[in-house]
């Protein structure tokens, strides 16, 4: 995995630190308004998508580019993909009505078509405001990722993601662009430049299931419980928890794996996004 290796997994233990608490309507909408400014991000152009921080995280730091062995990058970025456009007020899901349809069976709807200003997000905006009848997200992971059986599904397949992520990287100055030779081929590498962003980012997300972690999943932040799911779900995650030392490497590994087994249905009815939800449930099958 890119590079690293892997250290032997603590013995997996029953879930014993994610008990959700109830809270009061107060709480729930200082939080909810708290979120509100926290997710508007449209003008905030050097923050990095969720996208691009999974990237960052897959990408060899002197290489430049994510191992050649990982195949779980591609679908994970286009979870990616909708997870952001639900946190930008753009996407949600159908209401589950009374016969209480499952996350993955709602389909995802429109709720506000202007831009992002992010060119992969409103290319991806744009095939979920085109399409009629909508679609679950299970589907526009596959639709958007290329790997459908479908032919006439084909059009919606965001291609090149990854170069496309990595030059945005190279304007916010987080990486630069150099070239390297492989055997008779020359590819476009995207070395790191700025040393000081990924370490900032790695120590953020060891940080929230170290120093800064909840038992209550509610009171993580949406971004940061994404990401980290989604990078599980993209096979970077250990990359983040590599420099740890191996207390806090089993600390770590013991509480995301309490995140990936909640039961994301249930959460899902609590106060919360239920596409973010949706999609955990989709990497989860």
């Amino acid at each position: 995995m890119s590079g690293v290796q892997m250290r032997q997994r603590p013995t997996r233990k029953p879930i014993d630190e994610n008990g959700g608490s109830s809270r009061n309507d107060t709480e729930d909408d200082a939080k909810d308004s708290h979120d509100s400014a926290h997710e508007d991000e449209d003008k905030k152009s050097t923050r990095l998508t969720l996208m691009e921080q999974i990237l960052l995280l897959g990408l060899k730091d002197r290489e430049g580019y994510t191992s050649f062995w990982n195949d779980c990058i591609s679908s994970g970025l286009r979870g990616c993909v909708l997870i952001e456009l639900a946190l930008r007020g753009r996407i949600g899901l159908e209401a589950s009505g009374m016969r209480k349809k499952g996350l993955l069976s709602r389909k995802v709807v429109m709720k506000d078509i202007s831009p992002t200003g992010d060119v992969i997000l409103d290319e991806a905006l744009r095939h979920i405001k085109e399409t009629k009848p909508e679609e679950t997200v299970t589907s526009w992971v596959e639709y958007l990722s290329g790997e459908t059986w479908n032919p006439l599904k084909l059009r919606y397949q965001l291609r090149n993601v990854r170069e496309r992520l990595a030059k945005n990287l190279v304007e916010k100055g987080v990486l630069t662009t150099d070239k390297q030779n492989f055997l008779l081929f020359e590819i476009t590498t995207h070395p790191l430049s700025d040393g000081n962003m990924k370490t900032k980012l790695i120590k953020e997300v060891q940080e929230s299931v170290l120093s800064r972690w909840t038992n209550d999943v509610h009171r993580m932040d949406k971004r940061m419980l994404s990401l980290i799911v989604l990078a599980h779900a993209s096979d970077v995650l250990e990359n983040a928890f590599a420099p740890l030392n191996d207390q806090d490497y089993e600390v770590a590994m013991r509480r995301v794996r309490n995140l990936l087994e909640l039961e994301f249905e249930a959460e899902a009815d609590k106060k919360g996004n239920d596409v973010m939800w949706a999609v955990f449930e989709a990497f989860q099958k």
